[in-house]
């Protein structure tokens, strides 16, 4: 049954804002375009106009100042009776009530396209075991090419929901189900919402429970957003710094050194950024090495990880389809109570991420650091000159890149954060926070990505080193002195550093002022480019 229905976005009284009689269409308005551009115009209506408006179903608003919009709905059934849901859409009854008890952060909160990709991926493989487990092949085929083009994203409009829902994720799975099941029906030339000849529950959920589906799901996401985002950008990211460590190598470049933001002793430019390209190593097997936990899949568990209603090589042949369809090795969890109550595997792959953001943190504070200035600070690192940095002040470039790459790692401290809480909460056979987690844990994936590679190309691959500036902080430093240790003592050696600092002299001109060394010893002794590595020991006589 198709029926109509309407709204009024004006500033009426709300005796004036019921449904109007006259039935009004505008077909070139999508019930998509409606939702889309609902929450920008209400802050421009009267708070009546707004109340009445949250009253009305999301999927059907349309705020325009003095124009009332109609959507075409259709009847779709569950449990709990008739709902109307926009016609051109393939969702359901169980989705359109989650869109109306979850009216929290709509749309901006919906959920991640990775979840939905990864929902395409199972049902689809899931169409295919059950076929061999008794599932009509007309229907299981019909449901393969539904479910193929949820994978692809084709029908992303058609998942609305937030990740502001059951802690199950079970509004999300029947999202999947409600949307796959309509899309079948209609490749095989039924009447949507009629769950004939393809159920949503009978057909597209057959042999699983939305416990055991949802953490499936987040497992497959994240180890595509992982080995399809985040490594390639983070190891291209490593690249170029390993490129600039070649770079600076070869221009010999030595610099001062500095340890609680004081002077120390030489280095060169190429060792400290051969640091970043280390932690960045290390961070890379991090990542990797919480991979082999995501490739265990929780499917065939059903509620509470027993298997009911499923069948003996079910979970087995799900994750051997998962394998095949998105050529990334997945197996069968070995104990799906684990798999169900806890997601430790998301947990220790968030902690992973967090590392890795405070490794990047400090690359990007120390290169911003070193590009202070340009007159009046380091001065060590010319940074490229990406766009203005100020409003008043003419001339002025900031350091964006590292300001923005250091946003995004407290972001993903703080996702980190949350996903440590949401990993707590797996009371006796099922984790309730799923939807939390896999959010969290995919924003920090995405985040990272991009990041490191806006970071490298806006940032890394253009810097230059200020070689007179660097040479000029290094002949200033009183650290210079520690090479003297050996051949002079820690106290003498103290005392030419402070006698230099107190009376604004060199080195070279405190050490003969005390006696020291002469001028002739110092010169021998006090060679930067001799004192970046440890030297050969030669046995005294």
């Amino acid at each position: 049954m198709i029926t109509l229905r309407s709204a009024s976005a004006s500033a009426a009284p709300a005796a004036r804002l019921a449904r109007a009689s006259t039935k009004v269409t505008y077909p070139s308005l999508s019930a998509a375009k409606l939702s889309s551009i609902s929450r920008p115009i209400t802050s421009s209506l009267s708070s009546t106009s707004r109340a009445h408006l949250r009253s009305v179903p999301s999927s059907y608003r349309y705020f325009a100042s003095t124009t009332r919009v109609m959507a075409e709905t259709r009847a779709e059934t569950d449990a709990f009776g008739e709902v109307h849901v926009p016609a051109d859409k393939y969702w359901g009854a169980q989705t359109e009530r989650s869109l109306e008890n979850f009216k929290i952060n709509q749309p901006q909160d919906r959920m991640p396209p990775p979840i939905v990709r990864a929902f395409g991926i199972l049902k689809g493989a899931a169409a295919t075991v059950n076929m061999q487990f008794g599932l009509d092949p007309t229907i299981g085929k019909a449901i393969q090419q539904a479910a193929a083009e949820v994978a692809d994203l084709k029908l992303l409009d058609h998942f609305p929901l937030v990740v502001w829902q059951t802690g199950s994720g079970t509004q999300s799975n029947m999202n999947a189900n409600e949307v796959i099941s309509n899309r079948a029906i209609e490749i095989l030339g039924g009447t949507m919402g009629s769950k004939k000849p393809v159920h949503p529950n009978d057909h597209v959920n057959m042999s699983a429970s939305s416990n055991d589906t949802f953490p499936t799901v987040m497992h497959i996401a994240a180890v595509l957003e992982i080995e399809e985002e985040l490594l390639p950008a983070i190891r291209s990211l490593r690249d170029a710094l390993q490129a600039k460590v070649v770079e600076f190598e070869a221009k010999k470049i030595i610099k001062i050194g500095r340890t609680h933001l004081q002077d120390a002793t030489p280095l060169t430019l190429a060792q400290e950024f051969s640091g970043y390209v280390a932690q960045l190593d290390f961070g890379l097997a991090r990542i990797q090495s919480s991979l082999p936990d995501l490739r265990l899949l929780a499917q065939g568990g059903t509620a509470v990880g027993t298997g009911i209603n499923t069948y003996k090589g079910f979970a087995e042949a799900i994750a051997a389809e998962v394998t095949k369809m998105t050529g990334k090795h997945f197996s069968t969890a070995p104990n799906k109570f684990e798999a169900l109550a806890a997601h430790d595997a998301l947990v220790q792959a968030s902690g992973s991420l967090n590392t890795v953001a405070s490794s990047l943190f400090k690359i990007a504070q120390d290169i911003r650091f070193l590009g202070s200035g340009p007159r009046c600070g380091l001065g060590e690192l010319s940074l490229p000159e990406n766009e203005p940095g100020s409003s008043i002040m003419p001339g002025k470039v900031n350091p964006t890149q590292a300001e923005a790459i250091t946003m995004v790692c407290a972001q993903v401290m703080g996702n980190h954060h949350a996903t440590t809480i949401g990993g707590m909460n797996g009371q006796f056979e099922l984790n309730v926070f799923k939807p939390l987690i896999i959010r969290n844990v995919l924003h920090s994936i995405r985040l990272l990505a991009d990041a490191s590679r806006s970071f490298e190309k806006n940032l890394v691959k253009g810097l230059t080193a200020n070689e007179d500036k660097i040479a000029s902080i290094m002949q200033e430093s009183l650290m210079l002195v520690t090479c003297l240790n050996p051949r002079i003592g820690y106290d003498a050696a103290s005392r030419v550093a402070k006698n230099a600092h107190k009376k604004g002299l060199t080195l070279r001109e405190s050490a003969v002022e005390l006696g020291a060394l002469s001028a002739e010893e110092f010169d021998r002794l006090v060679r930067p480019e001799l004192m970046v590595g440890p030297e050969e020991y030669v046995p005294k006589a």
